[in-house]
């Protein structure tokens, strides 16, 4: 089996790492705050002092950090990655982050005689915490056979989708999946806000809509906590609003308007300018529901 480095044990990344082990690989973690790496030591795993002694450690290394410079810090700074990493070896990069960082991070990796995977997820704590994340993967496809095995531990097996052979594929894959929550995010908020102003109860809306055309997992898992008001963060809004920057720069890289994405991200905007930075990207629909005149007041994240 390979011997898997894994970098970034957040939210996200920690049971990620966890199913790892659960399946019989071997893991060294690494992450800037010890008492994450002590917790999955203390799981069966091999800690680690710095991303260079993953990559020392490792022949398949996955990294899982919140931007594009925590990538490029873990990969190219001081005591990164590719200070060790041996040829023949699989990164796999499984943040979100700018297509054309991915790009020069993929070259530099081969430089090393080895191959990178942009391999962004969807699906959010609850899909990590389940193993059936979606992974949308970029680059060589034999090195995606090679490590296929160890991403079916983490994501469901029929929602790994090869999405091309070019770096920053999966990147590009990733912002088109934030940009279509967006708009169904603002389209569910402006439906609960015109049933609530209108003294229709917005729970049963939902029930409604959940049987016809406008039924979606936006609808049916982020409708249910803006119903509940529980904004306790599985994916925080600070980060979605990073997706969202990506988004823009992809946008005005190729010459694409997103008119409604732009509305989108500004609404964003206000919630983490009012202090919602660490809520629940669903959180989106307090700004539409406060603009509505409506009671929109979250409660803190946990």
């Amino acid at each position: 089996m390979e011997r898997i480095g894994f970098i970034g044990l957040g939210v996200m990344g920690k049971p990620m790492a966890r199913h790892l082990l659960a399946k019989g690989y071997t893991v060294v973690a690494y992450n800037r705050s010890r008492p994450a790496v002590d917790e999955l030591v203390a799981a069966g795993a091999i800690g680690a002092s710095s991303p260079a002694d993953v990559a020392r450690q490792a022949t398949v290394v996955i990294t899982m950090v919140p931007d594009t410079p925590d990538v490029e810090a873990v990969l190219v700074g001081d005591n990164g990655v590719l200070s060790t990493l041996g040829p023949g070896s699989v990164v796999i990069d499984m943040s979100s982050i700018s297509p054309v960082a991915t790009k020069r991070l993929a070259g530099l990796v081969a430089e090393k005689g080895s191959a990178m995977l942009d391999a962004p997820v969807s699906g959010g704590e609850i899909g990590a915490i389940n193993a059936t994340l979606s992974i949308m993967v970029g680059g060589d496809p034999a090195a995606l056979a090679r490590v296929r095995p160890v991403l079916e531990c983490m994501g469901n097996p029929e929602r790994i989708v090869h999405v091309g052979p070019e770096p920053g594929a999966g990147q590009i894959c990733k912002i088109c999946n934030q940009v279509a929550i967006g708009g169904a995010l603002a389209g569910v908020s402006e439906a609960f806000a015109l049933a609530r102003k209108s003294g229709v109860d917005p729970a049963r809306v939902r029930d409604a809509l959940l049987g016809g055309f406008a039924a979606s997992r936006v609808l049916e898992v982020h409708g249910e906590r803006m119903l509940k008001r529980n904004y306790v963060p599985g994916f925080r809004s600070r980060l979605y609003q990073k997706d969202l920057r990506l988004a823009a720069e992809a946008a005005g890289a190729s010459g694409v308007a997103m008119p409604a994405t732009a509305v989108v991200g500004q609404m964003l905007n206000a919630l983490i300018a009012s202090g919602g930075a660490e809520l629940d990207y669903s959180a989106l629909a307090t700004v539409l529901f406060e603009l509505a005149g409506l009671d929109g007041d979250a409660p803190p994240a946990a």
